[in-house]
């Protein structure tokens, strides 16, 4: 029997085509530092984190600040987080795979709004059932 390791994912990853992210690098939602102006396809998402393409290697651990674009939602998901890893992305369509661990939701200064939590476990929803029903 093939090993496969252990699973240490401890939500679902979902794929939403067409979703994007930008960024700032940093804590600076209140200054005049602004996103970058691309738009980076994300490969997928979940409670704890993103996955995304880009063109630019992260310091492992460094702070950032992301907008992600959920195509026929209103408005982006904001949300804080840090770099957990970075590695060349394999099919080279940008240079680059960024995974950011999302900073803990709650009302607390520093966290994440428990709001956006609300929204991300809706689209699993969405998107996990939509996934089932294509694989039956």
């Amino acid at each position: 029997m093939e090993y496969k390791g252990i699973d240490r994912r401890a939500y679902k990853r979902i794929k939403i085509e067409g979703a994007t992210v930008t960024y700032k690098e940093g804590r600076f939602f209140f200054s005049k530092k602004q996103y970058v102006e691309e738009f980076y396809p994300v490969v997928e998402i979940s409670r704890g984190g993103v996955r995304f393409m880009g063109k630019k290697l992260f310091t492992i651990a460094s702070k950032i600040s992301l907008k992600i674009s959920i195509p026929d939602e209103e408005s982006p998901l904001i949300l804080r987080g840090r770099v957990k890893w970075t590695s060349l992305d394999p099919a080279m369509s940008y240079k680059y795979q960024i995974g950011i661990q999302f900073d803990p939701f709650g009302l607390k200064k520093g966290c994440n709004h428990p709001e956006v939590l609300e929204r991300i476990m809706k689209l699993e929803q969405k998107f996990l059932t939509d996934k089932k029903s294509v694989d039956h």
